[in-house]
């Protein structure tokens, strides 16, 4: 919830306050070494970003409005200030999602979302997928074997069609182990909620802990906007 509000603040930050953004940054490289989070990793796992910042590369070359000159390009000052927020922004919040998925358990991040009142149907397919993913690609795997084994390697476009039979076989066989698990859960008395263990309530020092980042980012703000 702290990361959320911290990301809302950032996004509603106006680009043209670079002092802002430069404490938000910095806030969230203190963040990840107070929760133990090796630099290189947080940068590595933020690199998912960049289909979107070379999309953000090519804004400023197209617009309407006021145009300058940078060497032998000529560039859309609104343009450049829309690139520069996806770019920045976007940024932002790629490393605050990395922090919090790298600092917080799968089962920990789902007790969180089902406390922000996201739809439980949403929240229990979420688990779902979060447990069997691995028993998903182990069947995968054992089927690749047995390919295999069989003589058969995949060189072109020829095989394509042996690959399809085996994804299509794949989603049956996943589709009829969901059909087992629910069946099982019926016979169990499942009726729309799963159990969890009741979690304690949240002391005052997690309190001042979790608000202390978006509490500091909304700071931020406010002594930027009256500076500007």
């Amino acid at each position: 919830m702290a990361v959320l509000a911290f990301i809302v603040v950032s996004v509603s930050t106006p680009i043209t306050r670079w002092q802002a953004f430069a404490a938000y940054f910095a806030a969230i490289f203190a963040v990840s070494l107070i929760a133990k989070i090796p630099t290189l990793t947080l940068l590595t796992r933020s690199l998912i970003e960049i289909p979107f910042i070379f999309f953000a590369i090519l804004m400023p070359f197209f617009g309407t409005g006021e145009r300058f000159e940078v060497g032998p390009f000529n560039l859309y000052r609104e343009s450049l200030l829309a690139a520069a927020g996806i770019v920045v922004k976007g940024t932002l919040g790629v490393l605050s999602a990395v922090v919090l998925s790298t600092s917080t358990t799968a089962r920990e991040l789902l007790r969180g979302l089902e406390k922000l009142h996201l739809p439980k149907l949403m929240v229990q397919i979420a688990a779902f997928m979060l447990r069997y993913v691995n028993v998903i690609n182990d069947e995968m795997e054992r089927m690749k074997v047995a390919r295999e084994s069989r003589g058969f390697i995949a060189t072109g476009m020829k095989d394509w069609k042996v690959l399809a039979t085996a994804a299509s076989a794949l989603f049956i066989r996943s589709y009829e182990r969901g059909e087992r698990v629910h069946l099982a859960m019926l016979s169990r008395g499942y009726s729309g909620v799963l159990p969890h263990d009741q979690s304690e309530g949240a002391t005052l020092r997690i309190w001042a802990q979790g608000l202390a980042l978006p509490i500091f980012a909304a700071a931020i703000l406010l002594i930027t906007s009256v500076i500007g």
